[in-house]
């Protein structure tokens, strides 16, 4: 068996790949990443750093937005049994600063790799979407059928990615299982996301920043939990073209997240109040009875559990994520 996992030095990319090993010591994978400086390189280096000694782990290290199919299918001569797309430019807020980058990235390295799907006559097809796609939306919680009105050009270009996957599976027979992530948090969390933000900020006794009054919502999802959401669409092979939401079922009001993380450090907040922030929603929420029943997915990790394990991450490893 031969994975390819795209961004796979990243947060999620480099938790999968790990569960990927952990499953089956023998498999084959194939990473690609082009360390994106949207943080820094020393955190996806530490990443890769337990596996990148694996007999099976291959590192690629290549821009899907600047190379072609015809140049990547020469550097991965064997052939491919799976690709698992996650990478892409992260984060709402920048993407209304740089619209275009975003659009290159996420599209167009999409198209990209499904160039090479196709040339490579690879059959199964996980591509990591967002919840971002369903914008301003109070149908709580939220259907993979719902009306979808995105708010930020990073949202638009995850439903671009979903549309796209279904022209490849109808044209070309490729199984496109689009999975949208829901504020996944947990070891190795990107430094722009609010629990490592905070985290951060508590344990240096600096302020952190609340945009809005604290009662934007979210439906924080540990990585263990959609990894294991992610490895059963890789199995999943009753339909050719599928948007299947991946979330915990529960919200979190940003101020019960704040005291969740004062009670893990055992520290307390100083919280510098700010207005919202253009293209963030009020409130995500996964209704995920679809998951549950075509993957068998079953979240079972309890914000309060999560943020410890990622706070003893983060204190394993403050020198290079500090």
């Amino acid at each position: 068996m031969h994975i390819l996992v795209t961004g796979g030095a990243g947060f999620i990319g480099s938790n999968l790949i790990k569960a990927l090993f952990g499953q089956d010591p023998k498999v084959s994978i194939t990473c690609i990443d082009n360390f994106d400086p949207f943080y820094p390189v020393e955190i996806k280096q530490l990443n890769i750093s337990e596996i990148e000694s694996q007999a099976g782990f291959h590192f690629l290290f290549a821009d899907l937005a600047k190379i072609s199919s015809d140049e990547l299918c020469e550097l991965i001569t064997d052939p491919v049994d799976i690709i698992i797309h996650i990478a892409a430019k992260a984060g709402v807020r920048p993407s209304i600063e740089n619209p275009q980058a975003y659009q290159q990235t996420n599209v167009i390295g999409l198209q990209t790799i499904l160039d090479f799907a196709k040339a490579k006559e690879v059959k199964q097809f996980v591509f990591a979407s967002s919840s971002s796609v369903y914008g301003v939306n109070d149908h709580y919680p939220w259907k993979e059928d719902e009306q979808l009105m995105p708010i930020s050009p990073y949202a638009m270009t995850k439903l671009s990615g979903e549309m796209l996957g279904h022209v490849y599976s109808k044209l070309y027979g490729i199984r496109f299982i689009a999975l949208r992530f829901f504020t996944v948090y947990g070891p190795a969390q990107r430094p722009d996301l609010a629990i490592h933000k905070f985290t951060k900020a508590i344990l240096n006794d600096e302020p952190i920043t609340m945009y809005g009054d604290g009662t934007t919502s979210r439906d924080y999802t540990y990585v263990d939990d959609i990894v294991q959401g992610i490895i059963a669409a890789t199995k999943y092979d009753l339909s050719d073209f599928e948007i299947i939401n991946l979330g915990n079922n529960y919200t979190v009001s940003l101020k019960e997240l704040i005291k969740a993380i004062e009670d893990v450090t055992g520290k307390e907040a100083v919280i510098k109040q700010l207005p919202e922030q253009p293209g963030d929603v009020p409130k995500t929420f996964a209704d995920i009875t679809k998951a549950e029943k075509l993957l068998g997915y079953n979240p079972q990790t309890k914000l309060k559990d999560g943020l410890e394990k990622f706070y003893q991450w983060f204190i394993l490893n403050k020198e290079v994520v500090q």
